[in-house]
C-alpha cells in the first residue's frame, strides 16, 4: 500500500492544492513520476532532477520546446534547468486544464523569450519559427521566408511600435486565439 505517492504529507498536499491549478490525484500522480526520475545515493533521494531526466517524459520528448521549458520553470541557481518538486508542480500548473490564459500566455511569452531579456524580437521570433518548422534543410525557411515571416508577426503584434513583442502585446495576441488554452497542456 504504501508506495511512494503516501510519502507526501497531507499538509503539503493540501498546500500545493492550493497553489496550483493542480488536483490532488494529479499531485500525487507528479510526485510518484518525480520520485521514480530522482537520482538515489546512499538510499537518499536528490531533492532536484535533472533537465536529462526531465527530458525523458514523454510528455516533454517531443515537444520542441523542451529544454525551454525546463529552464523557464527551474529556480536551480547553477541554470541547469534541473527542477525541484515545486518547479516539476509549477510547470504541470501552467500546462494544465485548469490554468488561466493570463498563467498560459505568460509562461508561454517566457518558453519564447529565448534570451530573456521580457521581449520577442527578431532573433527570438526566428528561434520559435525553427523550433516549430524544424532546422534541417528540407524544412528551414530561406531567408527571405523568414524576415517576411518576422516582418508579419511584428506588424500583427507589435502595437507600440518599438520592434519588439512585449508580454502585454503577446497576451493580447494569444487572447484572440481560441485553440491557445487547449493546446497549451501537458497531461500526466
Amino acid at each position: 500500500m504504501g508506495g511512494t505517492s503516501s510519502k507526501l504529507p497531507k499538509d503539503l498536499l493540501s498546500e500545493y492544492q492550493e497553489l496550483t491549478f493542480l488536483t490532488k490525484q494529479e499531485i500525487l500522480m507528479a510526485h510518484k513520476i518525480f520520485s521514480e526520475l530522482q537520482d538515489r545515493e546512499n538510499g537518499l533521494y536528490s531533492s532536484r532532477v535533472s533537465m536529462e531526466k526531465i527530458l525523458t517524459l514523454p510528455e516533454l520528448k517531443s515537444n520542441p520546446f523542451r529544454k525551454r521549458i525546463c529552464h523557464v520553470f527551474s529556480t536551480s541557481d547553477m541554470k541547469d534547468g534541473s527542477l525541484s518538486f515545486e518547479d516539476f508542480l509549477d510547470l504541470l500548473s501552467a500546462f494544465s486544464d485548469s490554468a488561466t490564459l493570463e498563467i498560459k500566455s505568460h509562461y508561454a511569452f517566457r518558453i519564447f523569450d529565448f534570451d530573456d531579456d521580457g521581449t520577442l524580437d527578431a532573433r527570438d521570433l526566428e528561434k520559435l519559427v525553427n523550433s516549430l518548422t524544424g532546422e534541417t534543410d528540407d524544412t528551414r525557411l530561406t531567408g527571405e521566408e523568414m524576415r517576411q515571416l518576422i516582418s508579419n508577426i511584428l506588424e500583427e503584434s507589435d502595437i507600440d511600435k518599438d520592434g519588439t513583442v512585449n508580454l502585454s502585446e503577446f497576451q493580447h495576441v494569444i487572447s484572440r486565439s481560441p485553440d491557445f488554452v487547449s493546446s497549451f497542456k501537458i497531461v500526466l
